[in-house]
């Protein structure tokens, strides 16, 4: 989530959000532990909607970096098989307010539940605890499912989701590239000998991170810490690859990518604006896209991108990225609480002026509270 996003959600409840009248429960809900209870695990490698997101080893990461404790509420009793949960991250933070989110930092996070009628009891569970003033909001962001009328959740903000389907030949995914913004470009970046590393190496880590920091410098934001990094290296092991070309011996794009059950999943991106002409991020797509192809995976998964941001919308598909539409919905306190979080003018300047190593120290100090 970006300073902004997180600015305008503190400041007022979303359209939609008001107190409901809670029906009595039809059945108990349990709340357990993820990284303690194996459960969690077994539920999400079976699921057929589960993502990298609900994994252990991101809800790990998400602690170990931020300090988020992870919590899932199911209707399943303890010592039974899970065979529904939705999980959350509890955000404490003094700048922006004690929330539930499922989850931070994540695209999104399909509920693993069996029905409407499971996800219903579920978000009236958690209501409760926003009704009583224990946290200012509970978030979801699935992609499929919706919360019902009766919970009071309302649609707080909308996505552009894109996915690629790979299950057809190398060749065929090529020719299926828009000509001039996507085969033009590779075709660019080979003719410039750039040279393609991989691997999760600290050295790979370093050159990632420094043209993170270029890049959301133009995008007006502090980088996220370089320790959420490493906390996914050290979690993923051979699931998680950085990807670096160079012009010479200059790194001059990245990319991050996690491998999850039958998706690739794109998560980050980097480059250095002043050679975006050799096409270096397109190299590094179509090399990620050919592994994942070759492993017979069957998606590329390209995130999600602001409606406004119609560039980035046309660069995934112009790879033949399907849209869909990504729905994050909230219920909220009718206590709204002011934040302290910069306006999204005062971050543009801060950004704009500041150096390196406290651009570095923002992020380090605020992405806790942003989740």
């Amino acid at each position: 989530m970006t300073l902004e996003i997180a600015a305008a959600r503190a400041s007022a409840a979303p359209a939609g959000s008001v107190p409901v009248e809670l029906k009595p429960p039809v059945a108990n809900v349990y709340e357990v532990n993820p990284l303690h209870d194996s459960r969690w695990e077994a539920l999400v490698s079976s699921h057929p909607r589960s993502s990298v997101f609900h994994s252990t080893k991101w809800l790990r990461s998400l602690q170990t970096t931020y300090g988020y404790e992870p919590v899932v509420v199911t209707t399943c009793s303890p010592g039974a098989v899970l065979s529904n949960g939705l999980v959350f991250c509890q955000v404490k933070s003094w700048l922006t307010g004690r929330r539930l989110v499922s989850l931070p930092f994540s695209d999104h996070c399909e509920p693993l539940v069996n029905n409407s009628t499971e996800l219903d009891h579920l978000l009236l569970h958690m209501n409760r605890d926003v009704d009583a003033g224990k946290w200012r909001y509970v978030e979801i962001r699935p992609i499929l499912c919706q919360p019902g009328s009766q919970t009071g959740f309302g649609r707080s903000i909308t996505y552009s989701f894109h996915r690629l389907d790979l299950r057809k030949s190398g060749q065929e995914l090529l020719h299926s590239f828009h000509k001039d913004c996507v085969q033009r470009k590779i075709r660019r970046a080979e003719r410039e000998k750039l040279r393609c590393e991989e691997g999760t190496s600290e050295s790979l880590l370093q050159k990632f991170y420094r043209l993170q920091v270029m890049t959301r410098r133009r995008q007006h934001l502090p980088p996220q810490p370089i320790s959420w990094f490493r906390a996914l290296v050290a979690e993923f092991g051979d699931s998680v690859k950085i990807r670096v070309a160079s012009k010479d011996d200059l790194a001059i794009a990245s990319i991050l990518t996690i491998t999850h059950k039958k998706s690739m999943v794109y998560k980050y991106g980097c480059s250095d604006a002043r050679f975006h002409k050799f096409g270096g991020t397109a190299l590094l797509f179509w090399n990620a896209i050919q592994e994942a192809n070759d492993k017979g995976l069957d998606e590329f998964e390209m995130g999600r991108s602001d409606g406004a941001n119609h560039g980035l919308i046309a660069f995934k598909e112009h790879w033949g990225a399907v849209r869909s539409e990504l729905n994050y919905w909230t219920y909220a306190s009718t206590h709204r609480v002011t934040s302290s979080t910069p306006s999204k003018a005062m971050m543009r300047q801060f950004v704009r002026v500041a150096p390196d190593p406290i651009l570095k120290l923002t992020g380090r100090l605020f992405y806790r509270h942003i989740g």
